[in-house]
């Protein structure tokens, strides 16, 4: 994908690619010399290298929703090239190629022009960089909350924060 057109996107939703595994929609939040930044929904921040991108697709009436609202001081990383933003994530958890086969999740821990090394669990996966189309590292953006209607909805975690709350309180009268 040409820079100059994908800088035309920016601030707008889009969708990655026409379908299978690496296909997300997002806003486009910003373009690089190799990648460009896609805040999704679900994946949060997704970094897409632009060499493997083969369409993006704008609504032509705006249908596209995004279902997020992106806060003011909403950071990112970013850097020149995708080499360089890689090299200021290095010792984070990452998701390279969300979906598919070739999907692997790690700690990033070194990173050449050659390969990007991953620990994952007990290896040290040694991951071609021409075969990285995207990669995150769990940025996200939370969702807005839903009006609680005061009702309880029979949801387990809702009933063991109250009954924390109550040994919290049993506690401190102790």
């Amino acid at each position: 994908m040409d820079r100059e057109m994908m800088n035309q996107h920016v601030g707008k939703t889009i969708r990655v690619d026409r379908g299978g595994p690496e296909s997300r929609s997002g806003k486009l939040l910003a373009v690089f010399e190799d990648y460009f930044v896609l805040l999704t929904e679900n994946d949060g921040v997704v970094y897409y290298k632009t060499n493997h991108v083969r369409s993006i697709t704008e609504s032509s009436k705006d249908q596209m929703k995004f279902g997020l609202k992106v806060p003011e001081n909403f950071e990112y990383k970013t850097a020149d090239n995708f080499l360089k933003l890689l090299e200021s994530i290095r010792f984070q958890w990452v998701k390279i190629n969300r979906s598919g086969p070739e999907s692997l999740e790690g700690v990033l821990s070194d990173v050449n022009k050659h390969y990007a090394s991953l620990i994952v669990k007990e290896e040290v996966v040694r991951f071609s960089m021409k075969h990285i189309r995207n990669i995150s590292y769990g940025l996200m953006v939370e969702k807005p909350k839903k009006e609680d209607s005061g009702k309880s909805n029979g949801n387990d975690k809702n009933q063991k924060n109250e009954d924390n709350d109550d040994n919290d309180n049993n506690e401190e009268n102790d």
